[in-house]
């Protein structure tokens, strides 16, 4: 019995050495393979570092005007934006997107408080946006303070991009063009084309109206032109009767040749509505820029918005993939894009999700992105393929391709019922 009792305790004692010996074979291939592959330390940045967990969403937002009479802009760009991200199946690093949105109105203080709200949100990673430049005007300090980056669309104002501009700018980009080109191209449309040498202006106290016609006036005037005008309305107005009394005096007693009005959707409306009611104006050329291009503004203005002329960028210029983008709008929509910068917001969320991917740290699941690395990546975007055209930033966030061309407005495009957007540019060919 004691010889039994001793073997017995020998094979115990043998199991426990071999279990002791693979508990420490364990240990040491675990210590191994950490070796082998240290975890990944998040990035230090500067403005820092936003950290997307396993199973959470990365972060987009669309800031821009979503209601009221120029909603048709932002709308038009936010539909551009979700393409983009349908395009890669709503995903990106293997990650779900979430895209919000915030309603900036179109003025500066709208674009304060949508601003104000994105700031204080610490899991966006890009923004795209404003629509409007003065939604920037009035948003752009408090995007940049906060370290994030947004690339607009259809911010057309030349100041935004300017060499002198401050640095609350430093987080700001555009895949628009500057009207520093749209104004000198309508210049030479109305003195060369048209061959009309007399102009006024309206502008409504926006950035840019006040700004686009002035460029206009500029070049005109250095064309040789003659500027009779340069009058003002306020937003909210709706009789231009005044306004319209004194630019057909304007010219000696009597009217311009032209009256160039680079406003929004409601005044232009008004604007064009009521020309017809003011002696001396029935035959004056009326023409807008992009901020009209819209059949909202169209059936706003009623007949009298047949045989005018529209500057836009020349969506005939685009890349072969626009034609594909837009099938995939009516798919999505329901309709034809109803503003022209729809494009332009579909390469911005394409150029942010590129950069996020290049500057994306992962680890397992988790990803790191830096907010410094993120801007000083898309400040660095050369040779984009955008459907716009093929984009390289400046260093003062110009990357855009400034294609400008002139629409008009014909019975087609009146109505009713009111078909928008008109088939091709008549200017240049």
């Amino acid at each position: 019995m004691a010889l039994l009792t001793g073997t017995r305790r020998a094979h115990a004692a043998g199991r426990a050495s071999l279990l002791t010996t693979a508990v420490v074979a364990i240990g040491l291939i675990a210590s191994a393979c950490s070796l082998g592959a240290p975890a990944v330390t998040p990035p230090a940045d500067p403005l820092g570092v936003v950290t997307v967990a396993p199973g959470e969403k990365l972060h987009l937002a669309f800031w821009g005007v979503l209601s009221g009479a120029d909603a048709s802009l932002g709308t038009d760009s936010q539909r551009g934006v979700e393409i983009a991200i349908a395009d890669r199946d709503g995903k990106l690093l293997d990650h779900d997107i979430q895209l919000t949105s915030q309603d900036a109105l179109c003025t500066p203080e709208g674009g304060a408080t949508a601003a104000s709200a994105l700031a204080a949100d610490k899991t966006i990673v890009g923004l795209i946006g404003s629509t409007c430049s003065d939604e920037t005007v009035g948003g752009i300090a408090a995007v940049t303070s906060a370290g994030l980056t947004t690339i607009s669309p259809s911010n057309t104002r030349p100041a935004l991009t300017d060499p002198s501009r401050d640095a609350s700018y430093a987080g700001y980009l555009r895949t628009a063009h500057s009207d520093a080109f749209q104004g000198k191209a309508v210049a030479e449309f109305v003195y060369n084309e048209l061959g009309l040498k007399t102009a006024a202006t309206i502008h409504d106290g926006s950035a840019y109206a006040e700004a686009l016609q002035q460029v206009f006036a500029d070049n005109f005037t250095e064309l040789g032109g003659t500027i009779t005008a340069q009058e003002a309305v306020q937003k909210g107005q709706t009789d231009m009767h005044a306004v319209l009394t004194s630019v057909a005096a304007s010219n000696n007693g009597g009217p311009p040749d032209v009256l160039y009005y680079p406003i929004f959707t409601a005044e232009g409306g008004f604007i064009t509505s009521q020309i017809t009611d003011v002696a001396g104006m029935e035959n004056v050329v009326k023409i807008g820029s992009d901020g009209l291009f819209s059949k909202d503004f169209v059936e706003a203005a009623g007949p009298n918005a047949n045989g005018m002329y529209l500057s836009s960028p020349d969506f005939t210029k685009f890349k072969a993939g626009y034609q594909d983008f837009l099938q995939k709008y009516k798919d999505a929509y329901g309709e034809d894009p109803i503003q022209i910068f729809h494009a332009h917001a579909y390469d911005a969320t394409n150029m942010m999700m590129d950069a996020i991917e290049k500057v994306a740290v992962k680890s397992g699941d988790t990803l790191y992105i830096g907010r410094q690395a993120l801007r000083d990546a898309l400040y660095a975007t050369k040779d984009f393929d955008g459907i716009t055209g093929t984009l390289t930033c400046n260093q003062y966030g110009d990357c855009g391709a400034p294609v400008i061309a002139v629409y008009q407005i014909s019975p087609r495009e009146v109505g009713p019922p009111v078909v928008w957007p008109p088939e091709a540019p008549i200017w240049p060919q």
